[in-house]
């Protein structure tokens, strides 16, 4: 008589973020891609906790949607949404070169906060837990050659508030206080806390 083994959660990430993939691999868990198109227009009046965590589990509902659950596997959507606040003005990812200037002169020389938000929703029962960290980073303060030089380089673009820490912008980063992956996308710590909600403990 064979005894039954458990399943191995997957978790699945709804991101087509590089970054964010590289620090759920540190959980040591599976992980599938499945990137998800959900709406990210929010209200004006929503705090920066409610765009990070609702954005986040939109995100992972709508991956939830299409995905066909595996009789073999035990999976989990992680959603994740990362936005940069000066001053109570929320910067997310600019339109265009010009657009990543102008938030890099405002953010030079300042300290901001970059709030994340993350979600995991279980596919097999819809049972939710999201949470979101928050961060302050300041700035060097930087001339206009500097900025035009790292927009020119293309790595602005698809990060909110125009720069990326892990990369050539954390020549631009003076100090951080809080989680240096909050920063980068993903808080794995924050997402290993609410894995714990699942039963899931990591280590």
């Amino acid at each position: 008589m064979s005894t039954a083994t458990p399943t191995q959660t997957v978790l699945v990430l709804a991101s087509s973020s590089p970054r964010r993939q590289e620090l759920i691999s540190l959980l040591g868990l599976p992980v599938r891609i499945i990137p998800s198109g959900a709406d990210e227009n929010t209200p004006e009046t929503w705090s920066p906790r409610e765009i990070v965590e609702e954005l986040s589990k939109r995100k992972a509902l709508a991956v939830k949607q299409d995905l066909t659950e595996s009789p073999d596997e035990s999976s989990i959507i992680v959603g994740s949404d990362t936005i940069v606040v000066l001053n109570g003005q929320i910067m997310g990812k600019p339109r265009d070169g010009q657009d990543a200037a102008r938030m890099l002169r405002q953010l030079a020389g300042n300290v901001h906060e970059v709030y994340t938000g993350v979600s995991c929703v279980r596919a097999s029962d819809g049972k939710e837990a999201t949470s979101h960290r928050v961060t302050k980073v300041r700035m060097r303060s930087l001339l206009e050659d500097q900025i035009a030089r790292y927009v020119a380089t293309g790595e602005p673009m698809d990060k909110a508030g125009a720069y990326g820490i892990q990369e050539i912008g954390s020549v631009l980063v003076e100090s951080i206080e809080g989680d240096y992956f909050n920063v980068v996308g993903l808080p794995v710590s924050l997402l290993a806390v609410l894995l714990e909600q699942f039963e899931i403990t990591i280590p």
